[in-house]
């Protein structure tokens, strides 16, 4: 699969993964604060923004669209930064191909088993027909009805686009999304490690990443580094960039 991707900056090579119902321009404001040290290289994951839409969506089809696509880059190893899914992503990714991992940076996610926890979005678009959709305003008044915040509701909206014929369309595959949303939660299996430097960065106000994960984290990363971001909640990097630009910039240094 040939995934859409943003290229920003110069030197050393570093992509980034978003997370679910995402797209690469959420890591777009972190990018231009890294864009005089690094080349990075923000990827649409497959059945978001503007990269293919398939019926298979498990973390074993992402892993082996990273391969291509870093293939297709002339990347032979390079820094990897995921958030969420795409932390979760990013370590499958470095145990299958620890030689073409320099260093990894985890954004709150852990490597354990997460149970579906995303109903009321989902259901909230599921809700929008989009045959009949007139404004971006008549959908955010249907998600409302499903999802109290409001910059919940804004992010979800940055995946509402048009298509040639000017209909509202999602940019995300929600019905493959749906029907599997279990896949985005499963956990790291086997006995394989990635013996690399490895940075998780938590928000302080989120519970993806608890002092109980910590077992996992030496397990599989056992020379990791954890990094508690004060006055953050999962969506750290929109939350408290400047703290998450310096605390990436000190791990790749």
């Amino acid at each position: 699969m040939k995934l859409n991707f943003k290229k920003v900056g110069q030197g050393q090579p570093l992509i980034i993964l978003h997370g679910l119902f995402g797209s690469a321009d959420n890591w777009l404001s972190i990018a231009k604060e890294l864009e005089n040290e690094y080349t990075m290289y923000l990827v649409d994951q497959r059945n978001h923004g503007d990269s293919p839409k398939s019926d298979d969506w498990d973390y074993k089809a992402m892993v082996d669209d990273l391969s291509t696509f870093m293939s297709s880059q002339g990347l032979e190893a390079t820094h990897i930064m995921g958030h969420s899914m795409g932390g979760k992503t990013a370590m499958n990714f470095a145990l299958k191909y620890p030689n073409k991992v320099k260093k990894l940076i985890i954004a709150d996610i852990a490597p354990r088993y997460y149970p579906p926890h995303h109903q009321s979005i989902l259901a909230g678009l599921n809700a929008i027909d989009m045959e009949t959709l007139k404004s971006r305003k008549e959908a955010d008044d249907i998600l409302a009805e499903h999802i109290d915040e409001t910059g919940v509701r804004q992010f979800l909206m940055k995946s509402l686009g048009r298509n040639e014929d000017r209909k509202f369309v999602w940019k995300v595959n929600l019905p493959v999304i749906t029907e599997k949303i279990d896949n985005v939660g499963e956990a790291l299996h086997g006995s394989n490690s990635f013996n690399g430097p490895t940075l998780f960065m938590r928000g302080a106000n989120s519970d993806y990443i608890q002092e109980s994960d910590k077992e996992d984290l030496e397990k599989y990363f056992p020379e990791y580094k954890l990094v508690t971001i004060k006055n953050a909640g999962h969506w750290l990097h929109a939350e408290q960039p400047s703290a998450v630009v310096g605390t990436i910039k000190a791990f790749l240094g």
